[in-house]
């Protein structure tokens, strides 16, 4: 039998009253995923983390991490498990260090030797010393990761992990997820930054109300709107003509001057290659892919955020 998935989930469901936060999620993050849980603020995100870290109880459903579950095996289930929802939280007037020092009390005796290196490995040695109170958003972050890293986990849950952050924090962190990922832990984050699961994240679930609208590989998600293709002609209506007429050319439509068709790759190939012989000048033509915001954007029904069913939890 293949070992169980560092996170799995079916049917999970949470309700508040008449508020529906979380409704039959399936979920299943591989091992070396860093998995994008990507939707609009308040479409069930955090709710879900919150089941996964045993912290609130499903009203449906099942959580499995590494095919333990949160809800009857406890603190057992969360065995090379860490991350934070919300934000980290620290004593403020305690130094990053003495902050640390005080959490690996609560876990393994060699958590307390890996103080110094999980430090290094956020950047943060040189602030050590400093009270956590005067540390910038960023900082405070950082020392959220490495408070997670100290049970040296399999798998870390980060939520919104860059929110807040200027731009040179948002690279920092992305940079550190990289790392992490680099050196096999499983990542799975939830964000609402499209641009940021794009660059990191090799697999997604897309959430809405909810639900989940989409889940899987980014790359096929994004792969599927590459037959449309964009032509640039110096005679357009001509090449609109002579497109129409092409075997595997579809859905030819000539907008501003320029031409949008269907085709698979063979078809624009010959395409090509029968413009040129028609002596019809051509200056583009280029995959149409759409970004991974158009998809959110078609997927989420134009979403910015929904209602905050998150805050009913805390």
């Amino acid at each position: 039998m293949s070992d169980p998935l560092p996170v799995e989930t079916q049917g999970l469901g949470k309700t508040y009253g008449d508020i529906v936060a979380v409704e039959h999620v399936d979920l299943s993050v591989e091992p070396g995923d860093v998995y994008g849980y990507l939707g609009p603020n308040g479409a069930g995100k955090t709710t879900s983390l919150r089941i996964l870290l045993g912290l609130i109880r499903p009203t449906a459903g099942w959580a499995r991490l590494f095919g333990r579950d949160p809800l009857t095996e406890g603190a057992k289930a969360l065995d090379g498990v860490a991350g934070f929802v919300e934000g980290p939280r620290f004593y403020p007037y305690l130094s990053g260090r003495r902050n640390l020092e005080l959490l690996s009390d609560f876990d393994e005796p060699v958590s307390r030797a890996r103080v110094d290196e999980v430090l290094e490995l956020v950047e943060l040695r040189d602030r050590a010393k400093d009270k956590v109170g005067g540390y910038s958003h960023g900082m405070r972050q950082r020392l959220g990761i490495a408070s997670a890293l100290l049970r040296q986990p399999r798998l870390l849950l980060l939520d919104e992990p860059t929110t807040g952050l200027d731009p040179a924090g948002m690279r920092d962190m992305r940079n550190l997820v990289r790392r992490l990922a680099s050196e096999g832990i499983t990542i799975m984050l939830s964000s609402h930054l499209l641009y940021e699961v794009e660059e990191l994240c090799n697999r997604v679930a897309i959430i809405r109300k909810g639900r989940i609208v989409y889940q899987g590989p980014l790359r096929e998600l994004l792969a599927g709107t590459a037959n449309r293709y964009r032509l640039r002609a110096t005679e357009p209506e001509r090449a609109r003509l002579f497109c129409l007429s092409q075997p595997g050319i579809a859905n030819v439509a000539l907008d501003d001057g320029e031409l949008g068709f269907s085709a698979d790759e063979e078809a624009v190939a010959a395409l090509s290659i029968a413009l040129g012989q028609a002596r019809i000048a051509f200056t583009t033509l280029m995959p149409e892919t759409q970004s991974l915001e158009e998809l959110f954007l078609g997927l989420t029904g134009d979403e910015s955020s929904d209602r905050d069913r998150e805050a009913v939890a805390s």
